[in-house]
């Protein structure tokens, strides 16, 4: 008899959690709102499928507005991302030599001076090659540094583009959906 009361007083004490119908049970995948971080929800009673297909039209229509596909800009951000990224690599390895280079005009214009000036060719050599060796390196750091600032703010450039895209996109596709009576955020 105990048992049989404490299983009416546990149906009697969950009755209303029993009750109370479920939202939208998740169903693990995201719907194309949410993928693109815009988050909607129907205010009139819309069903599943009603707000998919609502939300594939003004997907559509945020396309047709901006001329932006952002799944089409994600790809691009990456090639983008992969082309920065090989650039600043080609820098690094730009210029090699450039020491040596300058070494060997340093040493020729050292030379001529050193013959010319103490009868002592070898000697002027040597510091003109040493010269030249720090000339060249520096050269080389300084056109490392410049090429490399060049393509970070080509880089910035393009992802602050791909930005600016992003959002008007994602404000038509909001607009369409408001259309709709979803609230959006």
């Amino acid at each position: 008899m105990k048992s049989f009361l404490s299983i009416v007083m546990s149906v009697i004490l969950l009755a209303p959690v029993f009750a109370q119908a479920p939202v939208q049970p998740p169903t693990g995948q995201k719907t194309l709102a949410a993928t693109l971080n815009i988050y909607a929800f129907p205010t009139k009673g819309q069903t599943p499928s009603q707000q998919s297909e609502d939300e594939a039209a003004c997907y559509q229509y945020a396309q047709q507005q901006t001329g932006t596909d952002p799944f089409q800009l994600q790809k691009q951000t990456e090639a983008q991302q992969q082309q920065a990224a090989a650039a600043q690599q080609q820098v690094q390895q730009a210029g090699a030599g450039a020491g040596a280079k300058g070494a060997a005009k340093g040493a020729a214009a050292g030379a001529l001076i050193g013959e010319v000036a103490s009868d002592d060719a070898g000697e002027g050599a040597a510091i003109g090659a040493a010269a030249g060796l720090v000339a060249g390196r520096r050269k080389k750091k300084q056109a490392q540094a410049q090429a490399s600032q060049q393509i970070e703010q080509q880089s910035q450039a393009a992802q602050k583009t791909t930005a600016d895209q992003m959002t008007n996109f994602k404000k038509a596709f909001g607009v369409c959906m408001q259309a709709k009576n979803y609230m959006v955020q």
